[in-house]
C-alpha cells in the first residue's frame, strides 16, 4: 500500500529538501531535452540511483505502466507528429509520417519514462513526513504543503477501500472475471459507489479531526523529526544544480532541440 522502502541507503539519508529538489532537477533536465542521445546521461543516472536506495522493487511493481507509456508515447507522437518540410518517411493515404516524427516520439518516449523513474525513486526513499518537512523547509505553506501530502495518503487509503469491497462483493457471489470487458466493467460499479460513499465520510471525518486539532492556526508549525544539513547533502544539491543547470544552458543554446540531425 506504499512505495516507501526502508533500506538505510545513501539516497535515504540524504536531507528531505535535497531529495526534493533532485527529483525536479531530473524533472527540469529530462523537459528541456527533444534530442534522444541526451537522454543517455539522464537515464544511465536514473539507473544508478535505482541501484542504491532499492527502488528496483518498485519499477519491477509497475514495470507494465513504464512499458505502457513507453509504447502508446511513441506510437502517438509518430503518427500525430506534423510534418518537418522534408519529404515524408511513409505515406499511405492521409496518414503521414515525418523523418523526424520517430526521433521526437523516441524522445517523448524516455521523457515520460525518466519522469515515472524520478518519481519512482523519490518515493522510495522519502516518507510522506518527510515530504511535509521539505515542503516547508522550502517556504510553501503549511495548508498547500498539506495538501500535497494529503493525495499521498489517500490514495494507498482508497486502493484498500476498493479492495475490501471486492472481497465482500466475491463473497456475496459476484464474479468480477465472467464475461467481456464491458460486462465485467459494470460490475465494478458496484465498487466504485460503496468506495465514494467511504470517501465522502472519510472527508467529513478528517474536516473535523483537522478543526478539532486547530488546523486553521495561523501560529508555526513544528515537525516531531528534524533533518540536520550535511556535507553529503551539500555535494549532492551541488550536483543536482549542476545537471539541471547544465541541461538548461544547453536547451538556451539550442543543443537539445530536435533539428535536421539527430
Amino acid at each position: 500500500m506504499t512505495l516507501y522502502l526502508d533500506r538505510g541507503s545513501r539516497l535515504h539519508r540524504l536531507h528531505p529538501v535535497v531529495r526534493v529538489l533532485g527529483m525536479l532537477g531530473f524533472f527540469v533536465s529530462a523537459f528541456v531535452v527533444e534530442r534522444p542521445v541526451w537522454f543517455v546521461p539522464q537515464v544511465l543516472l536514473l539507473l544508478v540511483l535505482v541501484r542504491a536506495s532499492g527502488a528496483m522493487v518498485n519499477i519491477r511493481r509497475f514495470r507494465v505502466l513504464f512499458v505502457m507509456v513507453f509504447v502508446m508515447t511513441a506510437l502517438i507522437w509518430t503518427v500525430f507528429y506534423g510534418p518537418d518540410g522534408r519529404p515524408p518517411l511513409f505515406q499511405w493515404g492521409r496518414l503521414t509520417i515525418s523523418q523526424t516524427a520517430p526521433w521526437f516520439a523516441l524522445g517523448m518516449a524516455i521523457k515520460l519514462d525518466v519522469f515515472l523513474g524520478a518519481g519512482m525513486v523519490f518515493l522510495t526513499t522519502t516518507r510522506i513526513e518527510d515530504f511535509a518537512y521539505a515542503l516547508g523547509c522550502l517556504g510553501v505553506p503549511h495548508r498547500i504543503g498539506f495538501t500535497f501530502t494529503l493525495a499521498f495518503r489517500l490514495v494507498p487509503v482508497f486502493v484498500d477501500a476498493a479492495s475490501t469491497v471486492v472481497q465482500a462483493q466475491r463473497c456475496r457471489g459476484l464474479d468480477f472475471e465472467r464475461g467481456n470487458v464491458w460486462e465485467r466493467l459494470r460490475r465494478y460499479v458496484t465498487v466504485i459507489v460503496p468506495v465514494f460513499m467511504g470517501a465522502l465520510r472519510r472527508a467529513d471525518n478528517m474536516a473535523m479531526a483537522l478543526e478539532a486539532r486547530g488546523f486553521q492556526s495561523a501560529a508555526r508549525r513544528t515537525a516531531l523529526q528534524r533533518h540536520e544539513f550535511g556535507a553529503a547533502d551539500a555535494v549532492a544539491l551541488a550536483l543536482i544544480l549542476a545537471m539541471a543547470g547544465g541541461y538548461l544552458a544547453l536547451s538556451w543554446a539550442g543543443a537539445l532541440a530536435l533539428g535536421g540531425s539527430v
